[in-house]
């Protein structure tokens, strides 16, 4: 494993049985409050993209908007919050999905793509991939075409990546 895979998986430390028993949780909390380390992720989590068509950059609520935002700073294009129901104030376009421990659902603005709109999602972890897939199901509803996936963590067991049809880039794989 490459030196800064290193330092990015230093920081992040591991939570047993949450949110529910048998669950280990990644949490990158530690990682996101150093500076250092989160310009490196974003660097890395970029990196694939730069120059590409990417016309926005999606990121799924909550942890995905950390990254999301930054991506798309770095990229210089728009962010598009996909957001959990009942939080966006005007019209939006649901789209549900099961998770590897319950249901849930994303919303978007029904404007929140230009037609055409080359989409970057990006989130920090891929487990089953069905919040990815989902992701990716509620752009092109909405007349974007998702350019690819970007993730800081992928739990690579579950077989996420399989359930998404855009390429996958993933920094830290456990």
């Amino acid at each position: 494993m490459s030196d800064w895979r290193e330092r990015l998986k230093d920081k992040i430390r591991d939570i047993p049985d949450f949110p529910r028993p048998g669950i280990l949780f990644k949490d990158i909390t530690p990682l996101v409050r150093d500076p250092a380390a989160l310009r490196l992720a974003v660097h890395h989590l970029i990196h694939p993209f730069v120059g590409s068509p990417v016309t926005v950059v999606a990121g799924m609520e909550a942890r995905g908007f950390v990254f999301g935002s930054l991506a798309a700073w770095e990229l210089g294009v728009g962010f598009v919050p996909l957001r959990k129901p009942g939080k966006l104030p005007y019209d939006v376009q649901t789209v549900s999905y099961t998770l590897e421990y319950g249901e849930n659902a994303l919303e978007a603005h029904v404007d929140a793509f230009a037609p055409g709109d080359r989409v970057l999602l990006v989130d920090d972890l891929l487990a089953t991939g069905g919040t990815a897939r989902a992701s990716c199901e509620l752009v092109e509803r909405l007349g974007a075409v998702v350019h690819g996936f970007a993730c800081l963590i992928e739990l690579a067991d579950l077989k996420g990546r399989d359930r998404i049809p855009c390429p996958v880039h993933s920094l830290l794989r456990f």
